[in-house]
């Protein structure tokens, strides 16, 4: 049991050292960030759920006689204690199979309301006006975590003529149902009872861990975080979910810079996208770059025989080839050339977007591109 004078000094040290972060975040840069925006304590995170469910009351857009449907309806009519003659099957032109999706967010309690998504799992041409039936959603592990039902709103439409023309907006095979679940079992997150904190950057860089880890130090003016690796920073916490709500609270304000990200080319294969970031670096090179076009026209001719000649009209082929290379002037990079170097050299010579893909990777084999090039 901690004392209620101990508990008062606890409170008092929390408070000074929010005032010192206040102080700290006035003085700080504009480029520095907040360190709850470069990732997340380890524990407080979504869990993802899902459930197998029913929709009814749909305007005969539903899945007919889809067997899992079929099975899925018999179900919600056995809840109920109505069983079905055997070999009889319900008609389900108005009811349709779905999957049910929500995240439970971290620290989320009974009784508290998600937003769901509900998919249609089979044929069903529309999901506008009909009702989710009672639906458990499921963890990872199996257990239900929460219950859903509601209405759906649907924001695509879907329209078919007796010609068999179709008319569709959006995906109406998809809706969602605003608070829509339930939370019936929360989730224990253990910040409360682990040995230490974890903070886990979004991205793995070693000195952006060891900058978090400098700031917190500096901010509680001790040696409580340690980087342990490029993303985990360990911070020594005292214990009960009080004390740590407040550290951490105090934590994710404190403002740190981040490193400056490695120098790196994206290439996008498939639509021609080229993106450069601002550290990419140039060492001095010259760059040509031209185009050979070859056209090969046909003109087939018909030739006729002559006349009483017992011959046979012909088609006589006829083709005209020609090449022609564009004569682009060489430019130079001169050494340390930066993005708007780079993008003004490009213009100057009218590339493409893959004729710069061509020459970006030619100034990395040549070495003269000192950056990862990644193609997506």
């Amino acid at each position: 049991m901690i004392s209620p004078m101990l508990s008062m000094l606890a409170r008092a040290r929390m408070a000074a050292l929010a005032v010192l972060l206040g102080l700290q975040l006035a003085a700080s840069p504009a480029q520095a960030e907040r360190i709850k925006d470069l990732g997340a304590f380890e524990g407080l995170r979504s869990n993802q759920l899902i459930g197998y469910g029913i929709v009814v009351g749909l305007a005969g857009t539903g899945d007919d006689s889809l067997d899992y449907a079929t099975q899925g309806m018999k179900g919600v009519i056995s809840r109920f204690g109505l069983t079905l003659p055997p070999g009889v099957n319900p008609a389900l032109k108005n009811a349709a199979a779905v999957l049910v999706t929500a995240d439970l967010p971290a620290f989320a309690k009974p009784g508290q309301r998600l937003d769901v998504t509900v998919s249609a799992l089979g044929k069903a041409k529309s999901l506008r006006g009909g009702t989710l039936v009672l639906t458990p959603l499921r963890g990872a592990d199996g257990e239900i975590y929460a219950m859903s039902q509601g209405n759906l709103a649907v924001g695509g439409l879907g329209v078919s003529g007796a010609d068999g023309s179709q008319l569709s907006v959006n995906v109406p095979s998809a809706g969602r149902i605003p608070s829509g679940a339930t939370v019936e079992r929360a989730v224990a997150t253990g910040f409360d009872s682990s040995p230490a904190l974890t903070f886990n950057l979004a991205e793995s860089d070693l000195t952006t861990a060891l900058r978090v880890a400098d700031a917190i130090n500096l901010a509680f003016n001790d040696q409580r975080a340690k980087a342990l690796d490029g993303v985990s920073i360990a911070i020594n916490a005292p214990p009960g979910a009080e004390s740590r709500i407040m550290m951490m609270g105090l934590i994710e304000n404190i403002q740190v810079k981040p490193a400056d990200p490695p120098a790196r080319v994206i290439v996008n294969a498939r639509t021609g996208t080229v993106v450069i970031n601002g550290m990419v670096r140039i060492t001095p090179a010259a760059v040509s770059h031209g185009k050979l076009t070859v056209t090969v026209k046909e003109a087939p001719r018909i030739v006729q025989p002559a006349p009483f000649s017992k011959g046979q009209t012909a088609v006589e082929p006829s083709s005209a080839i020609e090449a022609q290379e564009e004569r682009n002037p060489m430019f130079l990079f001169k050494g340390g050339a930066s993005l708007a170097d780079i993008v003004k050299a490009v213009n100057a010579v009218g590339a493409s977007p893959s004729d710069l893909v061509e020459i970006l990777e030619a100034l990395k084999q040549a070495g003269a591109m000192r950056a990862e090039l990644e193609i997506i």
